[in-house]
């Protein structure tokens, strides 16, 4: 069987965005990837406090009729992906090291 060897490196996101402006949530970026969920009463806690689905997705009904429909809007908060992130490592801590039910935290 063959070893696959990857020619290319990944580098770590500098302070800077590709356009060349500050990033300035890079810090909160950081903090938020570096988080090391090692406590059961943390890692509950973020999972009560980080919604499962967007909260402000909703269908917009009147007298039974759908008037219209907000999308997500999640995806606009710029540590969306960190914060996701940490969810699912509280989840994981929870039911890998805690072995704990985590369907109360699921949608």
């Amino acid at each position: 069987m063959a070893t696959l060897n990857p020619t290319h490196h990944h580098s770590q996101p500098t302070s800077y965005t590709e356009s060349g402006s500050f990033d300035l949530l890079y810090r909160v970026r950081q903090w938020l990837d570096g988080f090391q969920v090692q406590n059961a009463k943390i890692a509950r806690l973020i999972c009560q406090l980080i919604p499962c689905t967007c909260p402000f997705e909703r269908d917009v009904v009147l007298f039974g009729r759908t008037l219209c429909h907000i999308p997500a809007l999640c995806k606009l908060n710029p540590l969306y992906n960190e914060v996701v992130g940490l969810r699912f490592r509280a989840l994981s801590f929870l039911s890998d090291e805690c072995g704990e039910d985590v369907t109360k935290y699921c949608c």
